[in-house]
């Protein structure tokens, strides 16, 4: 007799294959065997009707580091189905210096209305520190090129001496070892835009050596995209090590037709035996700070620094100049955009300022009457900060075409949460409630872009491979027992812009390690998540 029995569904094993009916029987947290439909019993029996079953979900890019210290029950993911949550790109919660740790050190989705205590240091301290806490899905995490950065260099726009460098690959290897998954940078945000190819490589080559992965938010997604492509090429070549491109996009009307030729120069790379895959999420619109239209050199030395060049009047005109050209030195995402209607504003800090969530930096121009840039720089100043906003940049065209590809996985790039209490101060982008069921419902079921199959591998066996992660990602007995059970006909995801607090529906039952945390479409309160490491991990057991 098993401990659970999920009977009679549909089971979609994560290798790509055609589904097959069966049961599939659970003993602790484990999957211990897949029978013929009715053929397997146990204590508790999930009757399923021919409902989809398949592994848990991997969200590739995860911005859950905060809202799971809020809510561990991780209800946005969980309702579509995600059971591991692989975070910090280009920003990790570890290492941190004591000076990070008193300056509040947030990364790149940091928000300021979550209150929490930091009761760790290092990268492993803070994943040992949310299983304590209590999660839902399970959670890992690469370690970021910007913090490592921050911890020893901070905000400066300089290359690290030599002993910074040993320092910072140093601190590298001790959060492999800890367990992370790979080492992440996301190139168009200082401090990281800093770095030069080298650093990146010295740094990529010892995570390399504890079998991680590199994974990159590319230096540009826009006017020098195919030149940022070369870049992540040549990281992946001089330090030998696998490589992944953050959210796969081309950003800006003038770069959509490059798409295309990104796709056919990964494919060239991949049969020269270079290890290249890529995520995304699908919707035609990033979500990242306000202050991300500003050139990097106004972001030198940290946040005081950048609001002290808003306010002095002689630097602003500097700022505004360079936010209205076309440069290929950094991502513009002013220029990009095209218009301030094109720019929404979601998360503010400030009291006095969130009744401006929802609306376009267009219309706050409008109701103060002044021009956007300058509309702009107000609001950072005003809000002490960065002020989470969407950038519609992206076509829909693309979305569809990358949906085809074999070797991209998918993200929600966002945090996961409930729509209740804090959360509600700010808008998410949608893609925190609506991604993974986007992918099912709309462009499997509705478009029949993908197959069912193929979707299922490239939501868990294909980043479970990436990651060289053991034990999950498959259906398989001996494996983990992350499993969901879902309807594919009626799985829809509900967020929009103008509404994101919107669950999805037509997931029926998830279990993590074995215990239900959805059932029946509601949510348990269990909190079963693991702490999932890389292969450079040197601790004991599973």
């Amino acid at each position: 007799m098993f401990d659970t029995v999920i009977r009679g569904g549909m089971i979609y094993d994560g290798s790509g294959r055609p589904a097959y009916p069966g049961d599939v029987a659970l003993v602790g947290e484990r999957i211990a065997a897949l029978g013929r439909p009715g053929t397997l019993d146990g204590n508790t029996m999930l009757d399923v009707d021919g409902l989809a079953v398949a592994p848990g979900f991997i969200n590739m890019l995860s911005w859950a580091v905060e809202s799971l210290i809020q809510d561990g029950r991780s209800q946005g993911d969980i309702r579509q189905g995600v059971t591991l949550e692989v975070m910090g790109e280009g920003f990790s919660m570890g290492p941190l210096s004591e000076a990070m740790k008193a300056a509040g050190t947030r990364g790149i989705l940091g928000n300021r209305d979550i209150v929490y205590d930091v009761d760790w240091t290092t990268l492993g301290e803070y994943l040992e520190s949310l299983a304590r806490r209590g999660v839902a899905p399970n959670v890992a995490s690469f370690v970021g090129s910007s913090t490592l950065r921050i911890h020893t260099i901070g905000y400066d726009d300089r290359p690290p001496t030599p002993a910074e460098l040993e320092q910072m690959c140093a601190l590298a290897a001790q959060a492999m070892e800890e367990g992370a998954v790979g080492l992440s940078s996301a190139l168009i945000y200082p401090p990281a835009s800093y770095a030069k190819t080298d650093e990146l490589i010295a740094i990529a080559r010892v995570v390399s050596q504890h079998g991680g992965l590199y994974i990159s938010h590319l230096r540009s997604e826009g006017n020098f995209f195919l030149e940022a492509l070369d870049e992540f090429f040549a990281i992946a070549r001089e330090a030998d090590i696998r490589a992944e491109i953050y959210h796969l996009k081309a950003a800006g009307r003038d770069n959509w037709h490059k798409m295309a030729e990104v796709i056919r120069r990964v494919d060239d790379a991949r049969r020269s035996g270079l290890e290249i895959t890529a995520d995304m999420y699908l919707y035609p619109a990033g979500g990242t700070g306000l202050n991300a239209c500003l050139p990097p050199w106004a972001h030198n030395g940290g946040d005081e620094a950048l609001l002290a060049r808003i306010r002095d009047p002689e630097t602003r005109a500097r700022i505004k100049q360079d936010m209205n050209r076309h440069s290929d030195e950094w991502e513009n995402l002013w220029i990009e955009v095209e218009s301030p209607e094109r720019i929404l504003l979601a998360g503010f800090t400030s009291e006095t300022l969130k009744p401006l969530t929802g609306k376009t930096l267009a219309q706050v121009a409008a109701m103060r009457g002044t021009a956007p840039d300058d509309t702009a720089l107000d609001l950072l100043l005003e809000d002490g900060g960065r002020i989470f906003t969407m950038y519609f940049t992206m076509s829909e065209e693309n979305i569809r075409q990358q949906v085809k590809v074999p070797w991209v996985s998918f993200c929600s790039d966002a945090e996961s949460m409930a729509p209740e209490g804090v959360f509600l101060k700010s808008n998410p982008h949608p893609r925190a409630y609506g991604n993974f069921s986007r992918l099912l419902g709309h462009y499997v079921r509705d478009e029949g872009l993908v197959t069912l199959p193929d979707a299922v591998r490239r939501l868990t066996s294909l980043p479970a491979q990436v990651l060289r992660i053991t034990d999950r990602g498959a259906l398989q007995p001996g494996h983990f027992a992350d499993v969901v059970v879902f309807d594919p006909a009626t799985i829809q995801d509900h967020a929009t812009f103008e509404a994101p607090h919107q669950l999805a529906t037509g997931m029926v039952h998830v279990l993590v390690n074995g215990v239900p945390v959805l059932r029946d479409g509601a949510h348990t309160g269990a909190t079963p998540g693991q702490v999932v490491r890389g292969p450079g991990w040197r601790g004991n057991g599973a």
